[in-house]
């Protein structure tokens, strides 16, 4: 597993997630004082990046504006991502 920063574009959010707007409000205030401390999990499957954790962090990102968020990136085959889809 790498760490590496992506553009929050290139992350496909393939599962609808609730995500709660006071945790997403406090994560965008620790976010703008000090940066983002802990990276999001995503599946790299043949080139395309795909998030099934940190929807809080990748959410206050996005609302920051920020352009890309620090990745934690494991490679899967197409079969894992369909575990994950299931």
């Amino acid at each position: 597993m790498r760490v590496m920063e992506l553009p929050l574009a290139a992350i496909r959010r393939p599962l609808p997630r609730q995500t709660d707007p006071e945790k997403v409000a406090q994560l965008m205030a620790s976010i703008a004082a000090v940066g983002q401390l802990e990276p999001i999990e995503v599946l790299e499957v043949e080139g395309v990046y795909y998030g099934f954790s940190g929807c809080h962090r990748f959410e206050a990102m996005r609302r920051l504006g920020c352009p890309t968020i620090r990745c934690r990136v494991r490679r899967a085959t197409p079969e894992v991502l369909r575990l994950h889809l299931a």
